[in-house]
């Protein structure tokens, strides 16, 4: 009996990595015929004349900020030089304890002012709004903290003027003409596309002055450069590929679009949140599909936004515990959505691919693992299972992160040293041994903290960009 339930669990572990592989490989090959079609797409839209178009519509940036004061004056600076002719720049300083308000006070002069704050859409009580002496399109809300970055962006929301927003961290820098190229998509299809997310790239170790991307290099520390991979395959296989059949469902909380009349219509963000940026995405799905409307979620493969990175093992683990909860409590709050008809392909699709292969991930992982290594000491471990399992568990997965790396260097080609390159092309060997190990256990540790009912935003240490 033991012997058969090993050998079941380990072939449970094959058969799981086997599809997860194949589902992703397929993801490749629909992301490398999107990119192409994306360009010629730009190719079509001046993006030089809609820098000047009065008809642009305006967008609105959402910046939620908690604790940034390292990098808050740099990240502003870079959003208020965009080039975008109708754009407005709204700071929230959730609660922040150190010395963020202050800082963005000095940066831009900023002054108390007694305009009109209307919460339509729930979040913890405004302290203060200001204005900058030196730009009218900036402007800061101070709020309590609401111990979510859903509860800020809510505070953003409510003062945004605009009929888009985009959701920015406080920690990233976009690039001059991202806005620009996000909203290619909505202007060739504005009635149907009703939100897109942009790329989010690793910022560690490039040059960074005043708030603007000088120079793109890779980081030193080995840490960020794994999660170079690791957003590379992220973003340019798993959501390009997702958002190709309209099953998308995050828009990264780092860099994201969204019609602001929609997103009110579901009530903004839902202030108990922890995973926000999934969690606005799948009610969107819920409302639209509830209405039966014909509407996209895009994926835009170009528009940069570069974001600080965790270069330490106790915050990488505290976020990607975050990030698991999150969708634990996303996936479990909608999960009347779970292979419900209703909801089309989000319910039959994708939803139960977050469920199979992103939730119960860890723990289909630590089962496995763990058979595993008591069928190899009790001698009944198959060196056929193994040599099988290596290659499709492991050998085909790096694969397939060498494929995004070669995807990025074929079509971007960001990184322009022939040694960073190589550098990365050596990581993806590594990210799946023994980086994925410790992202199991850091995502259990984020289950077990959602079920014990630990919600919070978690602290996480940052370098800042004047020392990258």
């Amino acid at each position: 009996m033991m012997t058969d339930f090993l050998n079941l669990s380990n072939w449970t572990l094959f058969v799981y990595y086997l599809f997860s592989n194949l589902i992703y490989l397929f993801l490749l090959l629909v992301a490398i015929f999107t990119s192409a079609r994306h360009r010629q797409r730009l190719a079509s839209i001046r993006l030089e004349g809609l820098k000047r178009s009065p008809l642009a519509p305006p967008i609105s940036l959402l910046v939620p900020a908690h604790n940034e004061q390292q990098t808050i004056a740099e990240s502003v600076r870079s959003l208020l030089r965009l080039d975008y002719p109708a754009l407005e720049v709204v700071v929230v300083n959730d609660g922040s304890t150190d010395g963020t308000l202050a800082e963005l006070t000095r940066a831009f002069r900023l002054l108390e002012c007694d305009l009109v704050y209307v919460p339509e859409v729930s979040c913890k009580p405004v302290r203060g709004v200001y204005m900058s002496q030196d730009d009218p399109h900036l402007l800061v809300v101070d709020k309590e903290a609401g111990g979510s970055k859903a509860d800020a962006v809510n505070a953003a929301l409510n003062a945004a003027s605009s009929p888009y927003i985009c959701v920015v961290d406080a920690d990233a820098i976009l690039e001059r003409d991202a806005l620009l190229r996000i909203m290619a998509p909505i202007l060739t299809d504005v009635r149907r596309v009703v939100a897109a997310g942009g790329i989010v790239r690793v910022a560690n170790g490039s040059l960074i002055e005043r708030g603007e991307l000088r120079e793109v290099r890779l980081p030193r520390n080995w840490l960020p450069v794994l999660q170079v991979v690791e957003y590379l395959r992220s973003f340019l296989v798993g959501r390009e590929g997702w958002a190709e059949f309209n099953l998308l469902l995050i828009i990264s909380g780092a860099f994201g679009i969204f019609r602001r009349d929609l997103v009110k219509q579901i009530g903004g963000y839902r202030p108990a949140a922890i995973g926000e940026d999934l969690d606005v995405v799948t009610r969107l799905h819920r409302h639209l599909r509830e209405q039966k409307s014909d509407y996209h979620i895009s994926f835009i493969p170009d528009p940069v936004c570069w974001t600080e990175v965790p270069s330490d093992l106790r915050s990488l683990g505290r976020q990607r515990a975050r990030w698991q909860k999150g969708l634990a409590d996303v996936l479990w709050t909608n999960r009347q959505m779970l292979l419900n008809p209703r909801y089309g392909r989000i319910g039959l699709l994708a939803m139960p691919y977050h469920w199979i292969f992103e939730l119960f991930a860890p723990v289909i992982e630590v089962v496995g693992y763990t058979t595993m290594l008591i069928a190899a000491l009790a001698g009944v471990l198959s060196r056929d299972f193994f040599i099988q399992f290596l290659l499709f568990g492991y050998a085909f997965a790096t694969m397939i992160s060498i494929g995004a790396v070669l995807q990025e260097e074929i079509t971007y080609r960001r990184y322009n040293d022939w040694r960073d390159m190589l550098r990365l092309l050596c990581f993806c060997f590594l990210e799946h041994f023994p980086y994925r190990q410790m992202q199991m256990w850091w995502r259990l540790k984020g289950m077990w903290q959602y079920l014990r009912g630990d919600i919070g935003w978690g602290r996480l240490h940052r370098v800042g960009f004047r020392h990258q």
